[in-house]
């Protein structure tokens, strides 16, 4: 019922993107769309629009207050009681009372994108008030909590009186704390990094993937995804440009979650997978492209990865393959489990071929910089530090070593016609020598 589209290059509107109701523009949340350009990256506005679509769907077929369904703009009264019963039905949350705000406890059912939903659905009112879209108060928003909040912390200890400034030295600091407006409160909400180490993963991927007969294009997403590391946005947006800037063949530059489109980090795969690229490049991509360009004559801002519409592909629509091939073969697997595979195999690849703690302690850093975790204006400081030359090298013989497991795998596959296997999950017991190394190397991922 919602969905949304890039507009095509020949055409002119003030809109890059239109979200559709039912075959018809649906404008608030195309309107916010284009209000989060410029206060976030694109790459955070589509996120949050993803996390909206099916909440506005679920309003419109599900939600229900005192008989009657609940527009997006009504009081914010009616929208808490609807987003309540969305988070309790849909996201299998719990909900309990706390004066004038919720608490709300996640379950073992309950997806991980719900923080991102509420800060989706947050910004969302937050932009319709900013452009005098929506008459009432956020929802989402808990402003008593704040002004009580705020109130105690003006409070001192003599009667009637403001608390004295701190350098006085007659009153006790008040401790740090962070706090939040927020209507709807998380409170058992503490990130914990997945350690992938099923060295099979990509290749049971593969094998989903061809079962579900997908193109050369999605194909080529994927392994780009288990040999780089990156956000599937990150690989899908890659323009011709982005590969013709770095001087070696297999590798690109990317934008990186939080750098609004500046190209900052490079990404490197495979030779077979640069192969591939190019074969789809001068096949699929040139047939779907309207002046049939092949490599040499597509200028550096053209997309690298075409829509069947000739557009460029969206993350909406790559999805729809992924999710696909993943439903087929019961696998339950996200596109952001590579990279969190990645930096699995990449740590392990470390601790395999360093000869002392100092070296280990070196690539991690190389890791950690090639990754991107760190705030990217701090770490373009520092960039010039980064020996390229020396994760290319032991990235080299990660590439090597999945390409010969690829090989055993598929001998193994044809030999012995084993039993699907399921994506494990390694538990930290299992990988104690570097566990905790890990776990603080993958906090940066999300």
């Amino acid at each position: 019922m919602y969905w949304f589209e890039y507009c095509p290059k020949h055409i002119e509107s003030k809109y890059g993107l239109l979200v559709f109701k039912e075959n018809q523009p649906f404008l608030p949340l195309t309107d916010y769309y284009h209000d989060c350009l410029g206060r976030i990256d694109k790459s955070s506005a589509i996120s949050y629009l993803n996390c909206l679509l099916p909440f506005f769907k679920w309003l419109e077929k599900e939600s229900n207050y005192q008989g009657k369904k609940v527009q997006w703009n009504d009081s914010e009264e009616k929208i808490r009681v609807v987003v309540e019963d969305y988070l309790m039905h849909e996201m299998k949350c719990k909900i309990r009372d706390k004066d004038t705000f919720r608490f709300i406890n996640l379950t073992s059912k309950s997806p991980n994108t719900i923080s991102r939903f509420l800060s989706a659905l947050k910004s969302f009112y937050k932009a319709m008030i900013r452009l005098k879209q929506y008459p009432y108060s956020n929802p989402l928003v808990d402003a008593q909590a704040i002004l009580h909040s705020y109130k105690d912390e003006l409070k001192g200890v003599r009667e009637d009186k403001p608390r004295m400034p701190s350098i006085a030295g007659t009153e006790e600091a008040i401790p740090h704390r962070r706090l939040t407006d927020s209507y709807f409160k998380i409170i058992n909400e503490e990130w914990q990094p997945q350690i992938i180490d099923d060295i099979d993963l990509p290749y049971q991927v593969y094998q989903a993937g061809k079962k579900a007969s997908w193109s050369l294009r999605e194909m080529v997403i994927v392994r780009m995804l288990f040999e780089t590391g990156a956000r599937a946005s990150e690989i899908i947006e890659l323009t011709v440009g982005d590969y013709r800037q770095r001087k070696n063949q297999q590798e690109f530059i990317t934008f990186n979650k939080g750098s609004h489109g500046r190209k900052i980090k490079f990404i490197r795969v495979s030779k077979d997978t640069i192969k591939r690229l190019f074969h789809y490049i001068e096949t699929e991509r040139k047939s779907l492209d309207s002046n049939h360009m092949n490599f040499e004559q597509l200028p550096d801002d053209a997309p690298i990865f075409l829509s069947a519409n000739g557009t460029p592909l969206t993350y909406h629509a790559w999805y729809y393959h992924w999710n696909r091939a993943m439903k087929s073969n019961e696998l339950s697997l996200n596109p952001h489990k590579a990279r969190h595979w990645f930096v699995t195999s990449r740590l392990r690849e470390i601790y395999n071929v360093a000869q002392n703690e100092t070296e280990i302690h070196q690539r991690k850093n190389e890791l950690i910089k090639y990754m991107k975790w760190k705030n990217p204006d701090t770490m373009n400081v520092y960039e010039h530090h980064f020996d390229e030359t020396k994760h290319r090298e032991a990235h080299e013989k990660m590439l090597e070593q999945m390409q010969q497991n690829e090989k055993d795998y598929i001998k193994q596959q044809q030999s012995s016609k084993k039993s699907k296997q399921k994506l494990s999950v390694v538990k930290s017991s299992a990988i104690e020598n570097f566990d905790e190394d890990l776990k603080e190397l993958l906090e940066g991922l999300e």
